[in-house]
């Protein structure tokens, strides 16, 4: 089984100079959890400055779908690299555009004809989403949930709500939008129990918000992640969703649901959503979209994209690169590796819950395919967030060779790329079980 190779003491001293530059001419707003240097890699490996080798288990933040430089897509990008760079897809057409705009409908869910429009990222598909939902219903208010993160745009960031630092300073936002607890089943807000419950968060928007505080006729969309990314990777009950879909149907309200994170076959299936039985209205796309080229995609039914010529638009959205990158990358996907995401997120999830069993700070496995999340608690019974053991732990693994991230206040977060083997996943497991022996001591 190959495991990383750690040669110099972390970073090493190529990767402290660049850091040390870093430090006096990049912004501080970034977030970086350790000091990892990237030079090269393919697959799930990466290789630093200093020829220290890692077993990544981020995929540049569940970007690298396909593994990192796949051959099949660095061609595809090469070929159109030598053809064309850019010429505007606002103001002209490119093939590749075209294509790959065929192709997301197609594999879109629902049968209903569909539309799509261009970005370059998650926060640009999600700001296209909440203005094409005011455009089309001419209402005002939106509804979002507590740890929700849709970017940081200013519409985008209005929506999100998982850190404070990420509207820090910023306010005021844009206003209308009421957030709702989200279907945390480990930690109810409600403090009930599913499935006794009855998804009772869901039933609460019309049982007691559209009665007392928000008319429904005013309100244009609820937008929602069909599993939390950034809140911890939450996973709610398959009536979650279809509860708040109906809800929307009633009043005329749009089904927006924000797949940055959890598309693109990351599930197991080529969108999050298709877990739930729900169509929506509107799909925001990016991240897994195009194997770590830019890119931003919003599929909407084809009657609801009725927004008028230069009411929306992007430079850069929709560039000839990145469809060219994105249309191999969907190839992949349905040829080999969803299928992979499903049988080695269930090899993974196997394993969280063995540890699980070992480990008292394990609270909770939870997730779909390689969406997966653990979550570290101080002990099971109080539930108690152990936010700086999952550092701690994401920390050492870092120095063992592994590439972890967290997510919510206390999650360790596993979204490797979808290429991921078997080996890959014991061997990212042994690390973690270790580490945690040495941490629990």
């Amino acid at each position: 089984m190959k495991m990383p190779m750690i040669k110099t003491k972390l970073p090493g001293p190529k990767a402290r100079a660049l850091i040390d530059i870093d430090n006096k001419y990049v912004s501080p707003s970034y977030t970086r959890s350790y000091p990892f240097v990237a030079r090269k890699a393919r697959g799930l490996w990466m290789e630093d400055t200093d020829g220290n080798l890692f077993l990544d288990f981020t995929a540049g933040i569940a970007v690298c779908a396909t593994g990192h430089c796949h051959p099949q897509v660095v061609d595809a990008i090469k070929k159109q690299a030598d053809m064309l760079l850019h010429m505007s897809g606002t103001d002209f057409y490119y093939p590749s555009q075209i294509r790959l705009a065929e192709k997301l409908v197609s594999i879109a869910p629902g049968k209903k004809p569909k539309k799509v429009y261009f970005g370059n990222s998650g926060a640009e598909a999600v700001e296209a989403a909440f203005k094409l939902a005011r455009w089309h219903t001419r209402r005002e208010l939106n509804i979002a949930f507590f740890g929700a993160f849709h970017g940081r745009t200013m519409g985008a960031l209005s929506l999100t709500a998982s850190k404070t630092i990420q509207k820090k300073h910023y306010n005021p936002l844009v206003p209308g939008i009421t957030h709702i607890p989200y279907a945390y089943c480990y930690r109810c807000p409600y403090h009930l129990t599913y499935p006794k419950c009855d998804v009772y968060c869901a039933h609460w928007i019309e049982d007691t918000l559209f009665r007392t505080t928000i008319p429904p006729e005013e309100v244009a969309a609820i937008i929602v992640e069909p599993i939390q990314g950034e809140g911890g990777y939450v996973s709610p009950p398959p009536e979650f969703h279809q509860t708040l879909y109906r809800i929307a149907k009633n009043y005329g309200i749009l089904y927006v649901v924000d797949e940055v994170q959890s598309g693109m076959g990351r599930t197991g299936k080529m969108f999050a959503i298709d877990h739930f039985d729900v169509v929506p209205d509107i799909i925001a796309l990016a991240k897994g979209i195009a194997s770590g080229m830019p890119l931003g995609a919003l599929i909407a039914m084809a009657d609801i994209m009725d927004w008028e010529a230069g009411s929306h638009a992007s430079t850069f959205g929709g560039n000839p690169v990145s469809c060219r990158a994105a249309l191999a990358t969907i190839d992949l996907l349905e040829k080999e590796l969803i299928a992979n995401a499903d049988v080695q997120g269930r090899r993974l999830e196997q394993g969280l819950r063995q540890m699980q069993e070992e480990h008292e700070c394990i609270g909770d496995v939870r997730g779909k395919g390689l969406m997966l999340g653990a979550e570290l608690v101080k002990d099971r019974e109080s539930k108690k967030p152990a936010a700086k053991l999952r550092n701690a732990i994401i920390a050492k693994s870092f120095e063992k060779g592994l590439l972890l991230l967290g997510c919510g206040a206390n999650t360790m977060r596993f979204s490797p790329a979808l290429t991921v083997s078997a080996d890959e996943i014991d061997a990212c497991l042994s690390i973690i079980d270790d580490v945690i022996k040495a941490l629990t001591r």
